[in-house]
């Protein structure tokens, strides 16, 4: 079975997707980057890098500095599939990201997109 086209997609193409749809809902880009900083344990300059090289989807995640741990509560449903159903583990890791993008979008605030513990 070949690979999903998306694994070869740099992250530097989507990336513009995941802000627009941030800022058509009144967020902003630091808030996306947040989000991806969280998910992947890259720092902002680490970040950018890596959209400036335009690295693929499949090279950006195995190469993330620490995926973060609590990615795995992450729940719920992206173009109709549950990500945590996903078993491609690459797949899964974009699929979290969109569901942190989407929850982004709809309003959600930040503690509550990265999972943080209620004190």
């Amino acid at each position: 079975m070949s690979k999903h086209r998306i694994y070869t997609t740099s992250f530097a193409s989507v990336y513009p997707h995941y802000v627009a749809k941030a800022e058509r809902k009144g967020r902003t880009k630091g808030e996306v980057d947040e989000i991806v900083r969280w998910l992947t344990g890259y720092d902002q300059a680490g970040l950018d890098a890596e959209i400036e090289r335009g690295t693929d989807f499949e090279t950006f995640f195995a190469q993330a500095p620490r995926m973060n741990a609590d990615r795995t509560l992450i729940t719920g449903v992206v173009c109709g599939v549950r990500v945590e159903e996903v078993e491609e583990p690459t797949m899964r890791e974009i699929r979290y990201l969109d569901k942190l993008v989407d929850e982004l979008a709809k309003g959600k605030p930040m503690e509550k997109i990265l999972r943080t513990p209620a004190a």
